[in-house]
């Protein structure tokens, strides 16, 4: 984890916590290191921001890995529908992608 960029990263959250990619730039940054951080940050999205769809993949991803699979199975279905509603055809076929990699990892 690069500690300078955290600091960039942190101050402009604190100058402006209600836009998403701030706290979308922590999460990403925090899951290399501390993934109860990261985790923190991709709830708040999910909280606070649900229709900010670059969450989607990374978030069920993390959740994959802390083994919370019934939450990961959920963010990737709801960022498929979000996909679709936002009409992004690229994203859509990502989640879809991962989505079926997960099911066929973890829920054959």
């Amino acid at each position: 984890m690069n500690n300078t960029r955290l600091a960039f990263l942190l101050q402009f959250f604190e100058e402006d916590s209600h836009d998403p990619f701030n706290a979308y730039a922590l999460a990403m940054e925090y899951q290399q290191s501390d993934v109860t951080k990261a985790t923190e940050y991709f709830q708040l999205l999910l909280e606070k921001h649900p229709d900010y769809l670059p969450t989607y993949y990374h978030a069920a991803a993390l959740f994959t890995e802390l083994e919370q699979l019934d939450l990961a199975e959920q963010l990737y279905q709801k960022g498929m529908q979000l996909a679709l509603s936002q009409q992004n055809t690229k994203t859509y076929q990502e989640l879809q992608r991962a989505y079926r990699g997960f099911q066929d990892e973890y829920l054959s």
